[in-house]
């Protein structure tokens, strides 16, 4: 996939509304594959939503999303299976994880259906993410902050043209984020990725192409 093309877009709730002042909203926007993306939005203005419209979870929108050339409301169930195995990452607010498993099994089931990860490099993001001593560790018994780093390594648990992160360091320190900033520029540099990172205030320092206002 090259680019996300927004042509229109609108979430049906908004549909009444006299006016919204958006970069996105109603607007023409495409995202392109190796482009860094910064969308900025106050709360209550749909920065969830966009990432759920184009993870295919929810179709309550106006307007046309498009995959290079193609509708998304064309995307059978096995289509959508395939896009987010190859192709799209996501990284939800509310994280999504399995909170019953550990956190290396949460990792193991993302990585077992893509097979894009060795052993060994997922036990060294552990590392350098500060939870070497958190992998057999039940996902409840983790704070926020260390479960945004585990789902943060199962986003990249495979191969993706884009990847959405969704207010990724809400819950970190500025040493935590700037390691997981440091990681993410590695991996998109190897699979030449586009970025959108999501924030309501506190943002992922990177080298932003461009900053949007939702």
């Amino acid at each position: 996939m090259q680019q996300i093309h927004l042509q229109q877009t609108l979430p049906q709730v908004f549909a009444d509304l006299n006016s919204i002042t958006s970069d996105i909203w109603h607007k023409n926007v495409t995202f392109k594959k190796g482009d860094i993306t910064l969308i900025e939005a106050a709360s209550g203005t749909g920065k969830s939503s966009l990432c759920s419209f184009i993870y295919g979870f929810r179709n309550d929108y106006q307007g046309i999303i498009n995959f290079d050339n193609k509708n998304i409301a064309g995307y059978d169930f096995k289509e959508w299976t395939s896009l987010r195995r190859t192709s799209l990452s996501m990284l939800f607010q509310d994280l999504r994880l399995f909170k019953e498993l550990s956190a290396l099994d949460n990792i193991l089931i993302k990585n077992k259906l893509s097979k894009y990860k060795k052993k060994k490099e997922i036990t060294l993001l552990f590392e350098r993410m500060g939870l070497a001593d958190k992998m057999s560790t039940k996902v409840d018994k983790l704070s926020f902050g260390q479960q945004q780093r585990v789902a943060f390594i199962r986003a990249l648990s495979q191969p993706f043209d884009f990847i959405f992160l969704d207010e990724p360091v809400s819950h970190l320190d500025d040493a935590n984020s700037a390691i997981l900033g440091e990681i993410l520029m590695e991996e998109i540099a190897i699979q030449q990725a586009g970025v959108i990172v999501t924030s309501i205030g506190k943002h992922l320092e990177l080298p932003y192409n461009s900053v949007l206002k939702l």
